[in-house]
């Protein structure tokens, strides 16, 4: 990371924190902007754009080694217009020019290095090179001096292949497979192919490195729902544990590193993203609901709590990212050694190290990655304790550990920007846990966020914003700004009752419906109408580490309108779904947040409502009614004392408490079966639900 010496540069006046971090580099680095590509055209020089991320690691390692090298630099500035971007922050550039990447080499990451024409057009690129050449990759200043000549030379040449590339990526966000019938065919083909790439000893998908897939999981759990394969369930159960034992989880503070390098969840690469706990937790919310494994719900409650503890502004919102490297050395934050524990924990020593693989020599490079690789069964009959025993000394001895480390160690920097649809996600996460955990803090915590991205992230013409940092919104709002935030307003309006935040997530879906779904085409596109004119349009279509923009719009408006009865909502959540079914047949697996829809649009989906005689009981009401795993009903609570929900007049019509007692109606379809009287009978027809 650069230090604050010298002259800075133009990233000086970016609120970006990877942007900062760049602002003393020798490297004369402009921001993405028109003045770049104006100079670009004025010198006749090809543009050098660079994306990356503040977690990144091999982004400082590259910085370090290339962009604080002063030849490099020199060679940088004199034969190139050199961008610096923060992917985070311009999803859309860093989408079209990892296409561009990904065309060229055949895979993608960060830091991406891309060569290009003044007007835009990729004709090379790239990944992390090395400063200099080594073990058959060319050195970053090798790579410069090539593409000078080249251009220097063969400039037309540069030029075509640059509005080549333009036009495969063009073609890429275009196509469209023919279309297949909306039915539960897809699914069954989808868990399929989820579950021919299961490793069942290890759990999660494929080879190292290992990615979470939340929404592969979550897709799991709806098929299982839906057509009883049991080992869908068991694998789904087999990964939420290995990950919750293994290193990818922090077990002192809390929370989900982004991966693992290895087969079996130990090495993290330690940086922590607010996406991937977002999307965590209602897997594992869902895991609990559908097994009632305390496991999984007190996984969620240290997530949360670590998101509430270090991710959370003051002012509401969430953070984005945490490094993963502290002092300059990756995982330095998060590791032990044998001594260090010993130390601190005393007698207690020997049960911690016991049950968190600690020993002389490590488990990485010398020191020790906390992970649980037996259970508490094996545990208890290794150690000679009670099980309440042993749990007692691992929570002191985990306390004592992160008083210690927060007290201690210099924690990895934090990207402190609050990103909309990170945010979105990460209220619904909070929203569905509320429907589970009685918390004040997480009600609080959820609401003070949402009032937050509606106060301060929402402009006077009732549009979104991307980014928020240091006081200031920029960039107009994307795709899955508005998609993450309409779903997340919906889970909290039902979570505490509160129509405001249903309203606000109407308002929204018609905004976004009027800036980014083309009816012509019927599908949605990522940029605002609006929006600044990039070499393409995208149209974001298959999920990644965050489902893509189209999947996550068409689940939040299929949702939305089905609760309040909306037929636009329905019908273009519906048409979008049809024109990407081909691409559900036959490439499930980047579509599983497409089929989360499809699920909910074959349905059936129904309500819970209930009527509750006074208001002190809503909450009770509304944990009771939600305690199963039925992922297509809504529960909808409401107290004869203070009607609450305009919008869902019609579901209310004609439902009232009997007998003065609380009162449910399940209705599917705009059909009702005859009320639930009392709490007594509600529970017991809670036990027979299975929608």
């Amino acid at each position: 990371m650069s230090k604050t010496h010298g002259e800075p540069n133009r990233l000086s006046h970016e609120s970006s924190p990877y942007l900062q971090q760049h602002a003393y580099n020798p490297v004369d680095w402009y921001p993405w902007g028109e003045e770049a590509f104006a100079e670009a055209r004025k010198s006749e020089l090809p543009v050098f754009l660079s994306v990356g991320y503040s977690a990144c690691h091999w982004c400082h390692v590259m910085e370090r080694e290339s962009f604080e090298h002063p030849q490099i630099a020199q060679l940088m500035n004199q034969w190139f217009i050199n961008v610096k971007v923060d992917r985070e922050e311009r999803p859309d550039v860093d989408q079209i020019y990892m296409t561009a990447v990904q065309l060229v080499t055949g895979q993608g990451g960060w830091p991406m290095s891309v060569f290009m024409t003044p007007e835009g057009e990729p004709f090379f690129g790239g990944t992390y090179w090395p400063p200099t050449s080594q073990q058959g990759m060319l050195g970053f200043g090798e790579i410069l001096q090539r593409i000078h000549d080249y251009w220097t030379q063969h400039r037309e040449e540069c030029v075509g292949k640059g509005r080549e590339m333009v036009e495969a990526i063009d073609q890429l966000q275009t196509q469209q497979r023919m279309k297949s019938a909306l039915n539960e065919n897809l699914l069954k083909n989808a868990e399929q192919k989820i579950l021919e790439a299961a490793d069942w000893q290890h759990g999660g998908l494929g080879q190292a490195p290992k990615f979470p897939h939340p929404v592969d999981f979550k897709l799991l759990l709806r098929t299982w729902k839906r057509f009883g394969n049991e080992k869908a369930l068991e694998f789904v159960c087999l990964t939420l544990d290995k990950m919750a034992d293994g290193g990818i989880y922090d077990h002192l503070g809390g929370g989900f590193a982004r991966y693992a390098t290895d087969q079996r969840w130990l090495v993290p690469h330690f940086e922590k993203m607010l996406y991937d706990n977002a999307q965590l937790v209602p897997v594992y919310l869902d895991a609990y609901l559908a097994t009632k494994n305390q496991k999984y719900l007190n996984t969620v409650k240290e997530t949360l709590n670590y998101v509430m503890r270090e991710m959370t502004a003051k002012q509401g919102g969430f953070y984005s990212t945490q490094d993963a490297d502290s002092e300059g050395v990756e995982g330095k934050y998060y590791v032990w050694t044998k001594s260090e524990i010993e130390t601190l924990l005393g007698e207690d020593a020997e049960i911690f190290c016991a049950c968190y693989d600690v020993s002389e020599h490590g488990n990485w490079e010398g020191d020790t990655i906390l992970n649980r690789p037996k259970s508490m069964e094996v545990l208890t009959k290794q150690l000679e304790v009670n099980l309440d025993e042993l749990l007692q000394v691992l929570k002191r001895s985990r306390e004592t550990l992160l008083n210690h480390r927060e007290a201690n160690r210099i924690p990895p920097g934090r990207d402190e920007k609050i990103l909309m649809a990170w945010n979105g996600m990460m209220l619904s996460a909070f929203a569905q846990a509320i429907a589970i955990i009685d918390s004040v803090y997480y009600r609080e915590t959820a609401r003070l966020t949402a009032d937050f991205l509606l106060e301060t992230m929402r402009d006077d013409q009732g549009r979104l914003w991307h980014s928020y940092k240091d006081g200031r919104c920029q960039i107009s709002g994307f795709l899955d700004d508005y998609a993450c935030l309409i779903e997340g307003l919906t889970d909290l309006s039902l979570a505490v009752q509160e129509e405001r935040y249903l309203q606000a997530a109407v308002e929204l879906s018609e905004t976004m419906i009027a800036q980014f779904y083309d009816e012509e085409s019927a599908a949605f596109l990522y940029t605002p109408l609006d929006h600044e004119q990039l070499i393409v349009r995208i149209r974001d279509q298959y999920d990644n580490a965050i489902p893509s923009g189209t999947n996550l719009a068409i689940h939040a408006l299929l949702k939305l309108g089905q609760l309040v009865d909306n037929e636009k909502f329905i019908a273009v959540a519906t048409a979008a779904l049809d024109t990407v079914s081909g691409t559900l047949l036959h490439q499930p697996t980047g579509m599983c947040q497409a089929l989360l829809a499809l699920d909910r649009h074959l349905g059936p989906t129904s309500e819970l409502i209930c009527l509750v005689p006074d208001n002190e009981t809503v909450s009770k009401r509304f944990h009771l009614l939600s305690s199963q795993y039925a992922p297509l009903t809504s529960v909808v609570v409401q107290s004869a004392e203070t009607p609450t929900w305009s919008l869902l007049n019609a579901k209310f019509q004609g439902k009232t408490t009997v007998e003065g007692k609380v009162t449910v109606y399940h209705c599917t379809r705009g059909r009702c079966d005859e009320p639930w009287i009392g709490g007594e009978q509600i529970e017991k027809n809670m036990s027979f639900h299975t929608t």
